[in-house]
C-alpha cells in the first residue's frame, strides 16, 4: 500500500508559478514510478507529468517546457513545478504511483489550482 498527499495548489495568476509536492509513505518509495494528473470541471482526468523509478519523463504536450516533474527518495516526496502557468491549467491536481502491474493504482486526495488572468 501506498499513501499519496499532495499539497502546494492555490490561486495564482497567468504567468505565475507553483510548486506542487507529494508526500508518499508505505512502499520503498524510490522503486515507485510516480506522475501528475489533472482534472478540470467537466473533464476527464488526464495524466500530466510521469515520471519513473529510473528516471525517465513523460510530459503532456500541453506542460512541455513549463512543468517540470522531479523526486528526492531522501524525502519521500515528488514534485511538479509549474511555470508560466495559464488559465486553462486551472484543475483539481492529482499525484498518483503506479502499482505491480503497470497501472497508477494509488492516489492523493487532490489538490486545486486556479490560475486567473
Amino acid at each position: 500500500q501506498v499513501q499519496l498527499v499532495e499539497s502546494g495548489g492555490g490561486l495564482v495568476q497567468a504567468g505565475g508559478s507553483l510548486r506542487l509536492s507529494c508526500a508518499a509513505s508505505g512502499r520503498t518509495f524510490r522503486s515507485l514510478t510516480m506522475g501528475w494528473f489533472r482534472q478540470a470541471p467537466g473533464k476527464e482526468r488526464d495524466i500530466v507529468a510521469r515520471l519513473s523509478w529510473i528516471g525517465s519523463t513523460y510530459y503532456a504536450d500541453s506542460v512541455k517546457g513549463r512543468f517540470t516533474i522531479s523526486r528526492d527518495n531522501a524525502e519521500k516526496t515528488v514534485y511538479l513545478q509549474m511555470d508560466r502557468l495559464k488559465p486553462e491549467d486551472t484543475a483539481v491536481y492529482y499525484c498518483a504511483a503506479e502499482g505491480n502491474a503497470g497501472r497508477f493504482d494509488y492516489w492523493g486526495q487532490g489538490t486545486q489550482v486556479t490560475v486567473s488572468s
